[in-house]
């Protein structure tokens, strides 16, 4: 798999530095270069880009307000000499965030996390696992092993089978749900998924898992009640 990148940073020296990592690196082909965001916001919508290695402090347009303008299927790696915006990075859905200055293999580390993502999108009914941001790590999380998952606001908690604690990650519901195949979960709630095969009991409107009572509102009820016909 190639994954199409682009730059967008107002420092050449920057763009030189990635531009060089970017063509040593097998699976990625540079297909824009651009220094500032107000430039890519115009020409960038004309590109297919999958990894867009973007700066955040930039005149006019910072990186975090442009990253709010990117398609929903291009995954964005920060790239900043100020540490202070992670958190802020993470909260957009980042796939990664690099400090300056960065080396290849930092480099190389965050667009191999792009290529898993995108292999796993595009195999999404075969994966058995899928990694998370859990305390700055990836973790690998077994599909068969999930209950449910909750949304809070910004984080995620992922609960399974032999944990004695949900697996707390900071990203939002959307990305979860996009990661997670669909013929093994379904969506019943604003703020939870739940794993089909894991669901036994039905109780006045809600999915019971132990002592926990899982709400199904109004707007998932018909899909949920799809998969109950197609179950029954």
């Amino acid at each position: 798999m190639v994954l199409r990148c682009a730059i967008v940073d107002d420092e050449p020296l920057a763009i030189g530095l990635l531009e060089s990592y970017a063509n040593k690196t097998p699976f990625l082909q540079l297909v824009g270069k651009y220094s500032s965001a107000v430039q890519a916001m115009k020409e960038l919508p004309g590109e297919k880009v999958d990894l867009l290695f973007l700066d955040i402090q930039m005149p006019e347009l910072n990186g975090l307000e442009f990253s709010k303008m990117v398609d929903s299927r291009t995954r964005i790696v920060f790239t900043t000499a100020f540490g202070q915006y992670a958190i802020d990075g993470y909260r957009v859905n980042a796939l990664d965030y690099l400090l300056k200055p960065i080396s290849y293999i930092d480099f190389l580390q965050a667009a191999n996390k792009a290529l898993q993502w995108f292999e796993l999108v595009q195999k999404p009914e075969e994966i058995d696992s899928i990694f998370v941001k859990s305390d700055y790590k990836l973790v690998q999380v077994e599909l068969k092993k999930i209950m449910y998952i909750e949304g809070l606001k910004d984080y995620i908690k992922i609960y399974t089978e032999d944990a004695s604690k949900p697996i707390l990650s900071l990203m939002s519901m959307k990305a979860m749900e996009e990661l997670l195949p669909s013929s093994r979960f379904i969506r019943v709630h604003r703020s939870f998924i739940v794993q089909k095969d894991k669901i036994r009991v039905i109780d006045r409107g809600r999915i019971v898992f132990d002592k926990t009572y899982i709400p199904i509102s109004d707007s998932y009820k018909q899909v949920f009640q799809a998969f109950l016909d197609e179950r029954s």
